[in-house]
């Protein structure tokens, strides 16, 4: 599926001479969209090649990935099964608008300690989980493997050869993976962690062998789901001037960061730069309840 590119004018940007356009992959669903459309394409394909009936994956309470599989589980006549972070979760659930979603579409949702899991990976821990529900064919928490990999090579195209920069942002680090491997040789993808830690470029290294890539680890406001009103302000300006959304986890994080490389001189003049816009605007929801118990502005709808 082939996406648009959408132009950002900004002053920043022209005061610099810098190009910046947003791959506009939130279009593809409502919410099997951006990267998670893209992670999930062959894994479908393989699940229904096996001839598996269930999907079971990993996530936590806001997880887009949790939200894109009960729905594609459901529009592609699959049952779902989420194994939830947090057990504290089980008698709120329907508080939280990620979940509430996913439940809507008919995943069930198991709920599990945090400690136990970190097992998520362990032989002994899945094999517990196929005793409880049955065969199952397997997503990992975030969705990434070689499939999903696979699939987010083909987010660029052709088109996307004239710029120089291809800038994601990165949690379990597949969706870049599969941007360095269909990028061409005068192309540099920097990727913008939502997470704290050096850890991702070993995932990303599994997946992808170029070196023209680099993991900027700066722009995490704190790490993982971590907002405050400097990152809502600059979401909310950033719609009103361009009329593209973009989510607190990820996007709003890849955009600050290419913006403050635009002014701090690290992005120079004449680049064209194409940031991927991985969708995730569910999690919005969920986010803006966080804020209100902080009395903090909200994200705009």
């Amino acid at each position: 599926m082939k996406t648009r590119n959408q132009e950002v004018r900004l002053p920043i940007l022209e005061k610099n001479g810098v190009a910046l356009s947003i791959k506009r992959e939130d279009e593809i669903h409502p919410i099997i969209s951006g990267n998670k459309y893209r992670k999930l394409k062959y894994n479908l394909l393989q699940a229904k090649r096996l001839q598996h009936k269930t999907l079971l994956t990993f996530g936590g309470a806001f997880s887009n990935h949790i939200a894109a599989t009960a729905c594609v589980g459901k529009e592609e006549g699959f049952n779902t099964i989420g194994v939830i972070r947090g057990e504290e979760l089980e008698n709120k659930w329907q508080q939280n608008p990620t979940l509430k979603l996913a439940a809507s579409h008919g995943m069930h949702l198991h709920f599990v300690p945090r400690e136990r899991y970190r097992d998520k990976e362990n032989e002994h821990f899945i094999a517990l989980l196929e005793e409880k529900f049955g065969l199952f064919y397997l997503l990992p928490e975030g969705g990434t493997n070689t499939l999903a990999v696979q699939g987010c090579e083909e987010i660029l195209t052709d088109a996307d050869a004239h710029f120089d920069v291809i800038a994601t942002a990165v949690g379990t680090g597949g969706t870049m993976a599969g941007l360095i491997k269909s990028s061409r040789t005068h192309q540099q993808v920097l990727g913008f962690s939502a997470l704290k830690g050096d850890f991702l470029k070993e995932d990303i290294r599994k997946f992808a062998n170029k070196s023209n890539w680099e993991v900027v680890p700066e722009d995490h406001f704190g790490g993982y789901a971590k907002v405050n009103r400097e990152l809502v302000e600059f979401i909310n300006n950033f719609k009103k001037s361009t009329g593209i959304p973009l989510d607190p986890i990820y996007t709003g994080k890849l955009v600050f960061g290419i913006l403050d490389r635009v002014k701090k001189g690290k992005i120079t003049a004449n680049t064209r730069v194409l940031a991927v816009h991985t969708g995730g605007l569910q999690g919005i929801f969920g986010m803006n309840r966080v804020l209100e118990k902080k009395n903090l502005p909200l994200i705009d709808l």
